[in-house]
């Protein structure tokens, strides 16, 4: 983290402080690579406010320099207007209702990541500082981060480690336990759970990407694969033509 400092001539980081494992940890290691350089920003939309109380003890815990912005009158403006160009459009553009409710409702809540990370790109544009993303490698190899939200950052210190690495490391650098033990969200909505969205548990995850496909019943592992391959592009800069 400090080489990628040095190398971009910025100044510090910031870490989008959401209440979990991996923000924590991303702060936390920010604090030791570039100390009283690091911005922690909560940025609630519509959220659970426990998020903000737990990423708060964070904050505390580790004596962070903390703002907290409000995205949620941004978000509902937003997301009138676009709705109602949605519902103008001729009805052969417009695709059918999704039949699983689940997928209705991910093109609103990509929303809210992508305006967090906006938020955090104007105040480390502001300040000459880098965006720290949060993504570990369990969640970076099946896409399950939002292309140009969370996923759109400058340097991703926890793209090597699977999630039970991240709780060691947590536990390294003495992340609050109560933190450790959070169950994993992204926030997208109320009630929201990693593992209840993604259909496995990260330890299922994690057996997939260390000991490979055949330590996993095959309907698992053929699910876990379906979500690698449809999410390769994220992991990607956009196509272009041949040189």
């Amino acid at each position: 983290m400090r080489q990628r400092l040095h190398a971009s001539g910025a100044r510090g980081f910031v870490v989008g402080l959401s209440g979990g494992i991996d923000s924590a940890v991303v702060a936390r290691l920010a604090q030791l690579a570039a100390p009283g350089h690091v911005l922690a920003i909560i940025l609630p939309c519509h959220s659970d406010p426990q998020d903000a109380r737990d990423a708060m003890v964070v904050a505390n815990h580790f004596s962070l320099m903390t703002v907290r912005i409000d995205l949620g009158a941004s978000y509902d403006a937003l997301v009138a207007d676009v709705q109602a160009v949605l519902s103008a459009l001729p009805d052969q553009m417009r695709a059918a209702a999704p039949a699983d409710p689940l997928r209705g409702r991910v093109p609103l809540a990509n929303i809210k990541p992508r305006l967090r990370m906006t938020t955090l790109y104007f105040i480390a544009n502001s300040l000459n500082f880098l965006v720290a993303g949060t993504g570990n490698k369990s969640e970076l190899s099946i896409g399950y981060f939002t292309k140009y939200g969370d996923g759109g950052v400058d340097i991703l210190p926890l793209a090597n480690l699977v999630k039970s690495e991240v709780r060691a490391l947590a536990r390294e650098l003495n992340v609050p336990q109560a933190i450790i033990d959070r169950t994993p969200t992204a926030g997208l909505w109320l009630g929201q759970t990693d593992e209840s969205e993604m259909g496995f548990t990260y330890a299922d995850l994690e057996r997939y990407l260390e000991d490979g496909a055949q330590s996993l019943a095959p309907a698992l592992a053929m699910k876990i694969e379906r979500l690698v391959r449809a999410s390769e592009h994220k992991r990607h800069l956009p196509p272009s033509p041949p040189a």
